[in-house]
């Protein structure tokens, strides 16, 4: 039962165990260093103004909008839609 745990998930999203391990551990460290950055923009309202929003939307691309077969992309892909935009 616990290995299906391990698998279960990851397969559902076409990855395998350390395919989903590293883009959900990139996505982790993402969010807590957005969330450390919305935290000091809270106390120095002058720093950090639009990182929260930009890891957001950067990592809405990631997961969402650029899935292509249920493979979310790896930290660090091109995501622009200039190549988007020719396909």
């Amino acid at each position: 039962m616990a290995l299906i745990s391990f698998t279960e998930h990851p397969a559902s999203v076409d990855e395998t165990y350390g395919e989903h391990f590293v883009t959900a551990t990139g996505f982790g460290l993402t969010m807590l260093g957005a969330g450390l950055a919305c935290l000091l923009h809270g106390i120095f309202p002058f720093l950090f103004g639009r990182t929260g929003s930009n890891a957001i939307t950067a990592l809405h691309r990631r997961m969402v909008t650029h899935r292509v077969g249920g493979k979310a992309p790896l930290p660090g892909a091109d995501l622009s839609l200039d190549g988007a935009m020719e396909r």
